[in-house]
């Protein structure tokens, strides 16, 4: 039989912390190995009782759980953290601070005139933790597949972009140091529904050129950069490209498999740039985009919060160029200078 899941609940009210045992316990598979009811005693809970996943609140007493969640991640072999708090509410800062500091997702309390609605947490809770557990333990696939790199003189025709755990700072990192490149740059960051936006604009912010979000039949073209709010592939559309919004009902969008191998199957051969992750999400694409000749990058795993996705991609490929967020903006500049 199958050991049940550890997972380990940070919420300073007594009652959450009660409520959310019995939720997360409800189907013998998941079990609460520890309770922490503030950021401190969490990071302290996680190296005695290493959880695959700790449900996490925001605002707590002595260190709230953003900065908790950015300290636990800096823990080698890091649980997967969800985010459990009316503060991360779809668009809200919070959320956004929350994937920024590590979070790999996160479910809102959403209170209506009766209270809290536990019956929107028992819906999506234990879902949401079993998909999470099984990124944390899923080993990188190890069948290398040499890449057929494009030449020098044959600048890639896109650019696309997979980003999880951790993904929104070193996006905007990326985009700052690359600036705006003269072909398309396709970005597939994993986040709940609703958030692309916000994300948006926040990397419009900082990466100081336009971050948009696609919609349905959007076509691609260079200039700025666009930011799928779902699933989507890429699909040929009067002499140029389109995305097509494709949502499959996955519990983590977009995927950036489904977007790299939409360009390999269009025969592209496309720039492949693998953040920081959890699990193995744009690995298999990658692969798929080399055998193109498209050119595949990775962050570096002492600059990653989670090597995850970057060591999946690179050991599927038997190796790829592995650099900074700001190394590989500046590694896509260069790729189209003179």
């Amino acid at each position: 039989m199958t050991a049940p899941i550890p997972v380990l609940v940070v919420d300073d009210s007594a009652f959450m912390r009660m409520a959310l045992r019995r939720i997360i316990e409800a189907d013998g598979d998941l079990r609460v190995v520890a309770e922490a009811a503030d950021g401190e005693a969490a990071i302290a809970a996680v190296r005695q009782h290493n959880p695959a996943v700790v449900a996490m609140d925001v605002e707590m007493p002595v260190l709230g759980g953003i900065e908790a969640t950015r300290r636990i991640m800096a823990l080698p072999h890091p649980p997967a953290i969800l985010m459990v708090s009316q503060h991360t509410q779809d668009d809200s800062p919070a959320a956004i601070a929350a994937l920024a500091a590590g979070a790999a997702d996160y479910i809102s309390k959403e209170a209506g005139l009766g209270g809290l609605d536990l019956g929107h947490l028992d819906q999506a809770l234990r879902g949401r933790i079993r998909h999470w557990a099984g990124q944390r333990r899923a080993p990188p696939e190890a069948a290398p597949r040499r890449a057929r790199a494009a030449t020098p003189e044959t600048p890639p025709p896109l650019v696309l972009v997979a980003a999880s755990t951790g993904g929104p700072d070193a996006l905007a990192a990326l985009l700052a140091a690359s600036g705006p490149l003269p072909v398309p740059v396709l970005i597939a960051q994993h986040m709940p529904d609703g958030l692309a936006p916000e994300l948006a604009a926040l990397l419009t912010r900082r990466a100081g050129w336009p971050v948009v979000v696609a919609a349905n039949g959007t076509p691609v073209a260079p200039g700025h950069a666009t930011l799928l709010p779902t699933d989507g592939v890429l699909l040929r559309a009067g002499g140029g490209l389109t995305l097509r919004l494709a949502p499959t009902g996955a519990p983590v969008h977009p995927s950036a498999d489904l977007l790299f191998r939409s360009a390999a199957l269009l025969g592209l051969p496309a720039c492949g740039v693998v953040l920081t992750g959890m699990g193995q999400d744009g690995a298999a694409g990658a692969a798929a985009l080399a055998e193109e000749g498209g050119r595949i990058l990775v962050q570096s795993s002492e600059t990653s919060v989670v090597a995850g996705m970057p060591e999946a991609a690179s050991s599927r490929l038997g190796g790829a160029e592995a650099l900074s967020p700001e190394g590989l903006g500046l590694r896509l500049r260069g790729m189209w200078r003179a």
